[in-house]
Order: C-alpha cells, then structure tokens, then sequence
C-alpha cells in the first residue's frame, strides 16, 4: 500500500467534499495494449479485428500484466472500458490503479472482439499506471478508452418491498437504509465472533453482522447433528441494535460425494455432489424436488424464529449463482432463477415469512430474477486495496435501473470511504469475510480498519441505534 495511493485517496476525499465536478467537456482518450509495457506478456495478430499495429496475450501465470501510463492535468473521475476477446471463456482480469486499489473486470466469453466496463478510475494530476494482471489469465486485450465520468443522478429507490404482506420490522429497517443511501455506508462483518473481534480489535462494533444457514441444511444435520447456533447469533445482534443479514451455503439435498478429496460439509459446492437442480427442477413429482422443499421447509423454520422475535433480515440465499462454483449455480442461468422463484414462493406464500428483504447476489443481467422478487442488489468482492468497487456498483445499478439498493455483501478488503464518495460508489452496506481476511493484515491492516471505522461516512453499531425509529 504505497504514500502515493494513500495521497490520492485523501485529495479526493477533498475532490469530493469541496463539491467538485467529475465531469469534464473532454474527448474519450484511448490507448493501444501494444504500446503499454509488457511483464509476461507478449504481443500478437493472429486473431483479426484489432486496433493498431496488435494486441497483447500471454496472460497464463499470475504476476503476468500489462502497464498502462496516463497523465492527467489534474484529479479526474474517468470511465474506463477494455476491448477484449474471450475466446478462451469467460474470465477476469485484475484493475490496479497506480500500485493500490484494486477491482476485477469481468470479461463475457466472445468468439471476437468484446467490450467490457472496467468501472471507474481516479486518475491524480500528473503520471498514472493501470495495470491489467492475469488473475484468471487466458485472455486478450486489444486497447482501453476512458471517458470523463459525469456525475451520477440522485438515487429514485423503490420505496416498496416486494413481498406485499412485508410486515412492520422489515419496512423500518428498508425504510432506514434508503434514509442513508448515499450519505453513508454501514460497516458489516460476517459472523458474530469476527464483529466482536472488531470490537475488541478497532474499539467499534459493525452495525450489520452477516450470519449463515449452512449448519441447518438437513444434509449437514445427517452428518453431525444439530449444532448451529447462528440464529441466536443474529437475535442476540439485533438486541444490541444491529442490523442482520442471513445468507445460505446450502448443502446439496442429496448425491454428496462424501469422499477424502470432496468431504460432505463441502457439499454445497459443485464440484462436491452430483446433484442437479436443472433436472431436480423439471417437475414436482420426482425425488430430487421433494428434497429441495424439504430444505427450504427446514430453513423456514429458522427465519420464523427470527420473525418471532422481530429480527427483520437482509435474506441472501443463492449467493454467487452465477460463478458456477456452488450447485445452485452450476446449470446456468434459467434453473438458478427458478429456484429462486420457488424460494421466494414458498417461504413467502406457503410460510408466511414477511420480515425478509430479499437481496439477489450476482451480477449479470441473464441471471437475473426480476425485479418482481428482489429488493436489493449486491455483489461479494475479494480484491485486495481497498479500493470502492466501482466496476461491480456500476453492474449492479445499470442492472436495476438505479431503482434498486446496493450492498457489497461480501468484501475480502473493507472500502475506503473517502475513494467510495470521490467514485461515487454508494454501496448501503459492507461485510468483510471471516477467518482469513477480517483478521488478515495482508487484507486488513489495523491501522487501515481503525481509519475506516473511525470515518464518519462510516456508520457503526453505536451510531445506528434506534434506527428503526429514524
């Protein structure tokens, strides 16, 4: 983490609350790949279609990457967008912006060349470097264009949920969120024990913990009993005044491998069960549905505990569908969204759950359910520098049409406040993971949580009190 970003991030802090334009009446200024400096890296023309003299390949080990230099005459907002060819697949590329903040652009799997947005970059008077480093490798880039940010409208959110018998608690704390969306950002941590390590740790508590169905799901409770203690978790948070998210790693019904290599607490991962929610989906009399309803019946009985006593939650079940990694994902698009539909149905029309807001986890738009049953929209980032995420905000609120709540549900590094505001990235809420990363300083230096806990932007357990009367 250099003097330099840090530098930078202050001055926009300033950029930002001086109420300076990011917009600017200026051209789009392009850049060949072949003209960058090349670590790894290497240029090529077999494939037809590019711009200039080429194009840049190579990007098959993780240091390998690509140096962009651009000047500016002063701070500047620009967007940025990459030509690309993801004729090896779908991939993602890691954004870094002058040595510090880092953001993945996600490239779409093309036969030929493709453009993708890369989000925002907050170029400082003077030299800049963006570099492109393999992270997932195995694709091309021909040339990158940024385009002087314009500043965004103000926010026009839904103002009802979707879930028409919503009651009382779940409008309060819907009511509450949009009462702070784009003023301020709620600090969240997963897990109750991590949120208690903050305390201890930084001297503030988060105002939303995230907690986790997984041990509920009746496949696990074969294996090792009744264990979980989560519920009480997030009642014994919102007692205290917080605010709680629930997500679900949910364990395959059935067809766990349950071997050496793929164990069955993994079995929500695809690669541990040969369970398949396309065909478990195809009608309601085989086998496989009877034990996808026997799960959501079992998870249903957990969130009555928490309507029961008045916990509203930030529901988040079908996390990451679209990576493919977790079974619910790993048909595609169209059996991940009916099985959403079926969860949203029978939780809400067959149960009788009224106190979740119901948040939709991925990013593309061919994955996503609607706006009929999604309340919010979220994202979960692990990319290191704490940098605003603006390349996934960004998705998300073209995929809403700037009607819906954004969170960053899942975060590897909690965001700098000051680089959240100068980027316009108005995220309601972030939960940085567990082990491993709250508790990492490669991740998550103290000093760097201090000054972010400590901001003013940023809202803590202590702050938030009483906010369902706000």
């Amino acid at each position: 983490m250099s003097n330099r970003w840090f530098a930078g991030s202050l001055k926009a802090a300033l950029v930002f609350a001086a109420g300076i334009s990011t917009a600017v009446c200026q051209d789009a200024l392009n850049f060949e790949a072949e003209d960058a400096v090349l670590s790894g890296t290497v240029v090529d023309t077999a494939l037809a279609g590019y711009s200039g003299t080429g194009y840049v390949t190579g990007f098959d080990e993780a240091t390998d990457k690509l140096t962009f230099t651009v000047t500016s005459d002063s701070l500047k907002l620009y967007d940025i967008s990459v030509r690309y060819a993801g004729i090896y697949g779908e991939k993602r590329t890691s954004m870094i912006l002058n040595g510090g903040s880092s953001s993945e652009v996600y490239f779409a799997a093309s036969d030929t060349w493709a453009t993708a947005e890369g989000g925002q970059v907050l170029l400082e008077e003077g030299d800049n470097t963006i570099d492109f480093v393999s992270n997932w490798g195995w694709y091309l880039i021909d040339s990158i264009t940024l385009t002087p940010s314009a500043p965004r409208p103000p926010h026009d959110i839904n103002t009802s949920l979707v879930n028409p018998n919503a009651n009382a608690n779940a409008y309060a704390l819907y009511d509450y969120l949009i009462s702070i969306y784009g003023k301020n950002i709620l600090s969240g941590q997963q897990d109750l024990a991590f949120a208690n390590w903050i305390t201890e740790n930084i001297g503030k508590t988060p105002a939303v913990v995230s907690v986790d169905l997984m041990d509920y799901s009746p496949s696990r409770v074969e294996f090792q009993g009744n264990i979980a203690t989560t519920m009480e978790d997030a009642i014994t948070h919102h007692r205290r005044g917080g605010i709680v998210s629930v997500l679900w790693h949910w364990n395959a019904p059935t067809g766990l491998y349950n071997t050496d290599e793929q164990p069955w607490w993994s079995g929500f991962y695809t690669r541990a069960t040969d369970f398949n929610v396309a065909t478990a989906l195809a009608d309601t009399t085989n086998a496989n549905y009877t034990l996808i309803i026997r799960d959501i019946d079992a998870i249903a009985v957990q969130l009555k505990r928490l309507q029961r006593a008045g916990v509203p939650v930030l529901f988040r079940p079908l996390h990451e569908a679209e990576g493919g990694w977790f079974w619910w994902g790993a048909q595609g698009a169209e059996p991940a969204k009916k099985l959403w539909d079926l969860l949203y149905d029978r939780l809400t029309n067959h149960h009788c759950i009224n106190n979740l807001i119901w948040t939709w986890n991925s990013l593309a738009a061919d994955w996503y359910p609607g706006n009929s049953t999604v309340d919010i929209l979220s994202a979960d980032v692990y990319s290191q520098g704490h940098g605003p995420m603006s390349s996934e905000y960004n998705q998300l609120y073209e995929l809403g049409g700037g009607k819906k709540l954004i969170a960053a549900t899942e975060v590897g590094a909690a965001p700098l406040p000051d680089l959240l505001q100068a980027y316009q990235a108005d995220w309601v809420y972030f939960a940085v993971w567990g082990s491993q990363f709250i508790d990492n300083p490669q991740w998550n230096p103290v000093d760097v949580l201090k000054k972010i806990y400590n901001d003013e932007y940023v809202l803590t357990l202590d702050e938030i009190q009483g906010w369902a009367g706000k």
